[in-house]
């Protein structure tokens, strides 16, 4: 498998998270450096929002509106010309565990879908405190699933039937059926990529088998996910588990995010940091890089 030509993209930033295609840009969050910015297909940046807390997970509403998650401030703020005007409190609904909202996925219907990850730092990493928290168009927000092994990455099936969230700490993805009114079924495993249990006949796209660790994803018109693997790069994984592609990062770089965009869908943008994770608020660590797939956008 011969590695594809990455080209960098834009301009370096704190910490890049969340990329998406919308309306002919790239959209993408400075997480640590409290900004959303816009870019053109040349990489002009554009700063869309800027806010006192960490941006995550973006999405845009059925009227335009941009929608941003404040991860620590557990917010979702509706903005439109760079003016927030709506803030939806959603700390109500994690109870009393610790912890922030972080990506998130936005119907064409504008059903919002975000995950709400526990504190890894005070609470075991495989203890499912997890949850998906779902606001309609409307603004009303509730919790609809549950047990989660730090939820991240999420995004829609091609057919827009399910939710499809990455389990960063499973590590496995997990899909749920999406009822009309938008709320969600059970659970199931639509890959597992536990490294101990890696029981692929066809090894040539290796894991890491120390650890595998999902991040940011996009989904591909045949329903294979790219998947950002901190651990390993960014990963085409088909529903059952199966590795079919991989992109690699220079050394140093770590895959955070990616997502499939550009005018013919064919683009792969890649959020990339190095593994230096101090001072990220001080320092302009992270970069952007695109190249080029086969299989466009879902």
């Amino acid at each position: 498998m011969a590695q594809r030509e990455l080209t960098p993209f834009g301009v370096a930033a704190h910490f890049y998270e969340c990329p998406r295609w919308h309306a002919g840009r790239w959209w993408v969050s400075d997480m640590r450096g409290g900004t959303v910015y816009s870019l053109s297909e040349d990489g002009e940046p554009r700063v869309e929002l800027r806010i006192e807390d960490r941006p995550s997970g973006l999405g845009f509403a059925p009227d335009g509106a941009m929608l941003v998650v404040s991860m620590e401030e557990r917010e979702l703020l509706r903005v439109r010309g760079g003016k927030i005007e709506q803030a939806i409190e959603l700390a109500h609904l994690t109870g009393e565990t610790r912890g922030f909202i972080n990506d998130m996925a936005v119907s064409a219907g504008g059903h919002a879908y975000i995950g709400f990850d526990a504190d890894y730092q005070l609470y075991p990493r495989d203890a499912g405190l997890g949850a998906v928290i779902h606001v309609t168009p409307d603004g009303e927000a509730s919790v609809a699933a549950t047990g989660l092994a730090f939820p991240n990455g999420m995004v829609f099936s091609p057919d827009n039937k399910r939710l499809i969230v990455h389990e960063t700490f499973a590590p496995q993805v997990t899909a749920y059926d999406i009822a009309a009114d938008g709320s969600l079924g059970r659970g199931e495993v639509w890959a597992s990529l536990e490294t101990k249990r890696d029981e692929r006949e066809d090894r040539s796209i290796p894991l890491n088998h120390e650890f595998t660790s999902l991040d940011g994803c996009g989904i591909d018109a045949e329903g294979c996910l790219w998947s950002a693997d901190v651990a390993s790069g960014c990963l085409r994984i088909a529903e059952g588990g199966a590795i079919l592609d991989a992109i690699f990062l220079p050394d140093g770089l770590l895959a955070m995010a990616c997502w499939l965009g550009g005018k013919d869908g064919h683009t792969l943008m890649i959020c990339a940091a190095d593994n230096n994770f101090e001072g990220r608020e001080t320092r302009l660590g992270s970069q952007l890089f695109t190249t080029r797939v086969d299989v466009g956008a879902g």
